[in-house]
């Protein structure tokens, strides 16, 4: 019996409380349930350009509606910058406006890497311009500013889509770029081309507002190169090239991949898509995150969730009897890479006989200036094709024989190689905290000088080794998949000094072997005792590991002793 004020001596009734859902609106839940869905609801992302067009880039920073200014601005490629002289210590502690400089990031879009020398100029030139010479090339295949203005914006979009290029859902809640091969059409071991593909989905998808409020990123890849070169394991959805026995060539279906702090690896729903059914499959697909995504927790709002918990069968179960209203047809998994790297650094052979020559920066780190002159070069050497990797490397297509090391040298006069270690070749950073408000330690400058001191001291190092350095744990350098995938976090010293350093992650991958990197309990290296680690580390690899063994491999068998 449960108290009253009758009888207050009776057994209490558990109170019975209504669960709320995962506010998936196929089951109705269309009542917001954070923050962040309420702002999507009063009003679509895509309708504050006008606002920013009109109002914010007349009157100024200080004019921008809050919920613009760190919400709608993303679907236009904008968040604020860090304000600077705020160390990592004070990341979590602080307000947004706290955090917030009067400044933004800017991301151009560039799907499938794909970039004209007219385009690459005036990404330069933007950047002289607005950007104070800042251009970084992204592991998504992007270009992004920083030192933005937002009384500058509306010139910066003019120019950008003068040229076919656009900041259009290059951040938010939305379909964000599309990774493609970046030697998709040319590449002479190539399975299948999927750019008409990539270009049907951009213009279905990109800017339309059945799409435009999703309940996280969503993110894409399509390639049909063996070498598996848009870390399709780590996407929302992919389509990976493969031969079927009886059908030809096609893509396989991936779903639900995603880092961050709860990483996944995609799932293969072992069906095969033929190149003209690709962007209706994509269709069902984005659209059942829409539909069935979870909106309640923005911690369990991605793709990867709702996979994890329907099962690779039920999902495609819902995709072909709801939103395809058709069986898919079964297919074979890719099969495994045999390059030893996968990011098209070097001069290759194309199949129409002219090459491709790609071409390596310090972690990403370029400017406008520089852009510029590769544009000038490209322009001089080639047919004026460019592309991104997901790399944060870049390459020159359609050069003839006879003008392939005159490139490579005007690249070299630039401090670009198209030969580098293998410590230039597979180091990256994400953006860090010299401008990212969620990072906590500094990553550019850090992951260049390690570069420079690994090179100095290894100098007969060969192996394919990728170090990632992020900021946070939001892994936007994936760190997680990489041989030493470094994660930015303030550590102690030996004098017990609280400083900047990382947690390290050993033995990460992709490929068909994909996995997680292995985490050391304990193992966090300050940022001075960085270069140390790293090398201490590769020697014992060196000398530990059987003919022929790459490092992840003999770093999930090496004792905790030999990775520390």
């Amino acid at each position: 019996m449960a108290a009253t004020p009758q009888n207050p001596d009776a057994a209490p009734r558990r109170k019975v409380s209504r669960h709320r859902g995962e506010g998936q609106w196929a089951v109705g839940h269309f009542t917001p349930l954070n923050g962040n869905e309420q702002f999507k609801k009063d009003d679509d992302g895509l309708n504050v350009r006008t606002r920013i067009e009109t109002i914010y880039s007349k009157r100024g920073f200080d004019s921008i509606d809050p919920n613009d200014l760190r919400g709608r601005m993303r679907w236009w490629g904008l968040y604020t910058q860090r304000k600077p002289g705020i160390d990592g210590g004070k990341t979590a502690i602080l307000e947004p406006e706290e955090l917030d400089d009067k400044y933004f990031m800017l991301r151009v879009r560039i799907d499938g890497g794909r970039l004209t020398t007219d385009q690459l100029r005036v990404i330069g030139e933007i950047s002289q311009e607005f950007a104070r010479g800042t251009a970084d090339l992204t592991d998504r295949q992007n270009v992004q500013y920083h030192w933005i203005r937002i009384e500058d914006v509306p010139e910066i979009w003019n120019r950008l889509e003068a040229v076919g290029l656009s900041t259009t859902e290059a951040c938010g809640d939305t379909p964000r770029v599309i990774l493609g091969s970046p030697v998709a059409g040319i590449a002479e071991d190539e399975i299948i081309d999927g750019t008409p593909a990539l270009d049907e989905i951009h213009r279905r998808i990109i800017g339309n507002k059945d799409f435009s409020n999703l309940p996280r990123k969503f993110k894409s890849a399509i390639s049909g190169s063996p070498l598996l070169d848009v870390a399709h394991e780590i996407n929302d959805i992919a389509f990976v090239g493969v031969n079927h026995p009886d059908h030809g060539p096609g893509f396989d279906l991936w779903v639900g991949g995603g880092l961050s702090t709860n990483p996944k690896i995609g799932q293969r729903l072992g069906a095969w898509v033929p190149l003209d059914e690709v962007p209706d499959v994509y269709e069902g697909v984005i659209s059942i995150f829409r539909d069935y995504g979870y909106r309640r927790l923005r911690t369990r709002a991605r793709l990867k969730f709702l996979v994890a918990d329907w099962g690779v069968e039920k999902f495609r179960q819902i995709l072909e009897d709801d939103y395809l209203e058709r069986k898919l047809v079964d297919g074979p998994a890719p099969e495994q890479p045999v390059a030893r790297w996968r990011d098209h650094v070097g001069v290759h052979r194309q199949k129409d006989g002219n090459f491709y020559v790609g071409f390596a920066p310090r972690v990403g780190r370029v400017d406008g200036t520089t852009l510029t002159k590769i544009a000038e070069l490209a322009g001089a050497h080639g047919s004026g094709r460019l592309r991104t990797t997901v790399e944060q490397k870049m390459i020159v297509l359609d050069v003839e024989e006879s003008r392939v090391d005159s490139l490579v040298e005007g690249l070299e006069a630039l401090g670009l190689t198209a030969r580098p270690s293998s410590f230039r070749r597979g180091t990256m950073a994400c953006t860090g905290i010299e401008y990212c408000k969620l990072a906590i330690v500094e990553t550019k400058a850090r992951g260049a000088s390690l570069i420079d001191e690994l090179e100095r001291r290894l100098p007969e190092f060969e192996e394919p080794i990728t170090i990632n350095v992020n900021g946070c744990p939001n892994a936007c350098a994936r760190i997680q998949v990489a041989d030493i995938g470094l994660k930015g976090q303030l550590v102690l010293d030996d004098q017990g000094r609280q400083v900047e350093g990382f947690q390290v992650h050993l033995g990460g991958a992709l490929g068909l072997e994909a996995g997680f990197g292995r985490k050391v309990r304990g193992l966090k290296v300050t940022s001075d005792e960085l270069p140390d680690y790293v090398e201490r580390v590769l020697k014992r690899f060196q000398a530990g590991r059987t003919d022929g063994e790459r490092f992840a491999a003999w770093a999930s068998r090496a004792s905790e002793e030999d990775l520390t």
